[in-house]
């Protein structure tokens, strides 16, 4: 099988699994043959549980095409993201895939990685801008419609007041969930300022648990990232003795644990380690044979829902690095 064949090959058993169909089996026989090729993934990420896994998912798509990647993070500065960017134009990048948290904080170096003719795609977050960045496509998940599903599920369960804390101020993919939340579920939704919960769990919880004393009306919370759910939230209400609903987005062993013990209801799953192998394989179709895949308009990796229904099986995944 040639190269581009495979290429072809592996975006559409990509696609097919995105979509949830199965797929034949692709053999790899490509280690080397195209490590001229050099395909940069610069994103806002920490490295963490989600991060490790979205690297993971740009490495075996690099190892599969036999190209040579480099894969930098910057967790969360997107100053340091930009000047990654561009040292990665001036390194000899072939074609760059960047998150968009911030795009403004990118854009200058976006559009001179364009202007240099390098193909470029964003992913995880910047579905509503790529284009202004001169990326091509995006791949992840469009934020809105995760918060819409969202407040569909918790119209199901009956909630009447949803609390929506945002661990990164200016990250405009957290603000979206809650926007898409507002507006699909039927009761009330409060957004609260939860800026650098991430850095420090045990002070985020303290907070959660000043609102949810506060306003004793909010039954159910939306958290937008698996810690923040698992070591902030779940424990501010247990120490409240209240019995809340909540979801929250991405996953960690501790909220797919609570999920399993029903004391959470749901993870939506925007499946990153998808997000980092069709960004690799996208700009290698683009540079290989003039593909520029989405016809204009996002790839959606998500959003995918983990309930207790399936937990067991995404259980299984996870321990395997891919999920």
């Amino acid at each position: 099988m040639s190269i581009k064949t495979k290429a072809i090959a592996l975006a559409v058993a990509a696609a097919l699994a995105l979509a949830g169909c199965a797929a034949p089996a692709a053999t790899t026989d490509t280690a080397g043959e195209n490590s001229d090729i050099k395909i940069c993934v610069y994103t806002h990420g920490d490295g963490g549980g989600f991060w490790s896994v979205a690297q993971k998912g740009a490495e075996a798509a690099a190892a599969d095409l036999g190209v040579t990647l480099d894969y930098q993070g910057s967790t969360n500065d997107a100053a340091k993201q930009a000047a990654t960017i561009d040292a990665g134009v001036a390194a000899g990048c072939s074609g760059i895939a960047a998150s968009a948290p911030d795009p403004e904080a990118i854009k200058t170096a976006m559009l001179a990685a364009d202007a240099a003719g390098i193909p470029t795609v964003t992913m995880n977050s910047g579905s509503a801008v790529f284009t202004s960045l001169g990326a091509f496509t995006h791949v992840g998940q469009d934020e809105i419609i995760a918060g819409q599903q969202a407040g569909l599920r918790f119209n199901a369960m009956g909630v009447k007041h949803v609390l929506c804390p945002i661990q990164e101020a200016n990250n405009v993919g957290l603000q979206d969930r809650c926007k898409g939340l507002s507006q699909t579920f039927k009761g009330k939704t409060s957004n609260f300022n939860l800026d650098g919960g991430l850095a420090d769990l045990t002070a985020a919880s303290a907070k959660v648990k000043a609102a949810l004393q506060a306003d004793s009306s909010i039954d159910a919370v939306f958290a937008l990232n698996a810690d923040i759910a698992a070591k902030a939230v779940l424990p501010a209400a247990t120490e409240l003795g209240l019995s809340l609903k909540i979801g929250t987005v991405d996953m960690s062993p501790e909220a797919l644990d609570a999920i399993e013990a029903g004391t959470m209801e749901f993870a939506i799953d925007q499946q990153q380690y998808a997000q980092g192998y069709m960004s690799v394989v996208l700009l290698y179709l683009a540079l290989t044979n003039g593909h520029e895949l989405g016809g204009g308009a996002p790839i959606y990796s998500g959003p995918g829902f983990v309930t207790k229904d399936n937990v067991a099986n995404v259980k299984a995944l996870v321990a395997a690095g891919t999920r």
